[in-house]
């Protein structure tokens, strides 16, 4: 049963199209994925399903809520990790928890217990009576997602949470993340642009310039690539990439001084390939597919920030603006 229904979905700021009408669905419990660069319209598509940003056209509901006319309802149902620190740093971690049960409503007899039972969830219990100022950044984000949690919502929706922090933190925060989605059968909303975060989703959306490009499991993703990638180096990688253009109808790819292509059971293809090739071969080598294969073949380029994210271009629209241009 799908708790996220989004039809046509779009919004614009002035003449840049952050989110050009896209339509897609989250079924309850699974862990649901935007994969793409900085400037996609990843943030924007949260900030719209969680009513802080009105679509520019399209219809979306959450939780059965209609995220224009029911905006307090969707509110009331949904947890939000922005992407951004949004704690405040001058109080303790118990201090800000209750400030957020305040605000949310959660009944005084029971406040004590939620605030408890999140700490104890992302391990920070300890260090409840710390102020956050002293929390190292995943502590922080731990905390934040603890705060989303509070008010026991259907939805969680966690925007780069693992922006900016270290290989081993990151880990840490999605072993938090799996655990608390198997304990409480959260459906869980993520933006990313990292490829191995994404790997944890049920589901991922590949986003791109506003719009969408695929929505399917990370392995079927992968499988679409046509099999296992090879990636060889011969003395002339032009005349060696014509071979296998000739001779194995492949469509070899000459980048970096690396020559890669897909193809089927490539444990079983690269003997016959050794055997019968003319070309003098330096190195070979045999991976699975990997999301950024994936998202370069649907793309045409490899992941990355932008230039200019989309906060950046809307400030350089406003001083135009205010400047008369």
């Amino acid at each position: 049963m799908s708790i996220i229904e989004v039809e046509e979905l779009a919004r614009n700021f002035g003449q840049l199209v952050a989110v050009d009408k896209i339509s897609f669905d989250v079924t309850g419990g699974e862990i649901f994925g935007f994969l793409g660069p900085n400037g996609a319209g990843k943030t924007t598509t949260i900030n719209m399903l969680c009513t802080l940003l009105t679509p520019s056209g399209g219809r979306a509901t959450v939780n059965g809520y209609d995220i224009l006319r029911q905006r307090s309802d969707v509110r009331r149902s949904i947890g939000l990790v922005f992407q951004e620190p949004t704690l405040d740093e001058y109080l303790t971690a118990e201090q800000n928890l209750r400030f957020h049960a305040y605000a949310y409503n959660v009944p005084r007899e029971i406040r004590e217990t939620r605030v408890q039972e999140v700490l104890e969830l992302v391990e920070l219990s300890d260090r409840r009576k710390n102020k956050v100022r002293i929390f190292s950044g995943g502590m922080k984000r731990r905390l934040e997602i603890a705060r989303g949690l509070l008010h026991r919502p259907q939805v969680l929706f966690l925007d780069e949470p693992t922006l900016g922090l270290d290989p081993q933190t990151r880990r840490s925060i999605w072993d938090h993340i799996l655990a608390i989605r198997e304990q409480n059968n959260l459906t869980i909303f993520l933006t990313t642009h990292y490829m191995d975060e994404a790997e944890n989703c049920d589901r991922i959306t590949i986003i791109d310039r506003g719009r969408i490009i695929a929505i399917d499991t990370p392995e079927k993703l992968k499988d679409g690539m046509g099999g296992d990638m090879v990636t060889l180096k011969a003395e002339d990688n032009e005349a060696a990439a014509l071979e296998l253009k000739e001779k194995y109808s492949l469509s070899p790819v000459v980048q970096n001084g690396m020559i890669t292509f897909s193809v089927p059971q490539g444990e079983k293809f690269l003997p016959q390939l050794m055997d019968s090739f003319r070309s003098r071969l330096l190195s070979i080598g045999i991976r699975r597919p990997t999301l950024d294969d994936v998202f370069i073949k649907l793309t045409g380029r490899a992941i990355r920030d932008e230039e200019a994210g989309l906060k950046d271009q809307m400030k350089t629209m406003v001083m135009m603006r205010g400047h008369g241009r």
